[in-house]
């Protein structure tokens, strides 16, 4: 059963990534808060598994998360993913209502646009690799010096493209008729001040997406200031903040 005291925060990265980013953020977040990474396929410890594409495929692979939310119901969770993550933060978000399973206390979004706004990788997963290479330099998403056939090339490359067409098959299911929706939980969306890729009018779509509050905040960084300190201090805060309104509302209703 979850621990009444602290809340899950579970954090997706962005695209190509596993969860490395991650891995101080128990420590960062502070009290109150359990940092629960989820790692999807083809990196890592995954590597040898078959990459994700679709809405079902990622679904069907976070099963166990879905299965830890059903067996915790009184236990306040968070949502946290970056780029890429914050559309599967958004897909969990959905799917958990679908399920009929207890709904997030804080959808948080970092370093990406809503799913009807245009993202500037969307529909890059079909081009060539060097094209598609030149894309990421220019957005600063790739390690210096960076070539065809190198170690990078081979492991993360193939990984990255497979995200890409995820992402762009996730936008695509958030924004179809049958859509749920916005949903009902707060948002927060956090932007890199310096982020050549998001901005602060992109976070704003945000609002279109949720029936409850949107809280915008800027940190330090570009597009990957999710390996800073600020953004998981930023989320400590926010998930305390969801504990006391958790008790108050328990108080309530005793």
């Amino acid at each position: 059963m979850g621990d009444g005291r602290a809340v899950r925060l579970h954090c997706f990265a962005h695209a190509g990534a596993g969860v490395s980013s991650f891995y101080r953020w128990d420590k960062l977040a502070g009290s109150g808060v359990r940092t629960t990474p989820w790692l999807l396929p083809g990196r890592d410890e995954r590597r040898r598994e078959v990459r994700l594409t679709t809405r079902d495929e990622l679904l069907s692979d976070l099963k166990p998360l879905f299965e830890q939310i059903a067996d915790e119901p009184g236990a306040p969770y968070a949502l946290y993913g970056h780029s890429l993550g914050a559309t599967v933060a958004l897909t969990v978000a959905h799917a958990a209502l679908e399920y009929g399973l207890p709904a997030p206390a804080l959808l948080a979004v970092g370093a990406s646009p809503p799913p009807d706004l245009p993202a500037a990788l969307a529909n890059s997963a079909g081009l060539p690799d060097e094209e598609l290479l030149r894309v990421l330099d220019r957005f600063d998403a790739l390690p210096p010096g960076v070539q065809p056939g190198d170690v990078w090339f081979r492991s993360v490359f193939p990984v990255l493209r497979a995200d890409l067409r995820l992402a762009r098959n996730l936008r695509a299911a958030a924004v179809a008729p049958a859509a749920p929706g916005p949903v009902p939980v707060p948002v927060l969306a956090v932007t890199g001040a310096e982020d050549p890729l998001v901005g602060p009018e992109a976070a704003a779509g945000w609002q279109r997406w949720t029936t409850g509050r949107l809280v915008r905040r800027t940190v330090p960084g570009g597009h990957f200031f999710v390996r800073g300190t600020e953004l998981p201090r930023m989320l400590g805060r926010a998930a305390r903040i969801v504990l006391r309104h958790h008790h108050t509302e328990d108080g309530d209703r005793s």
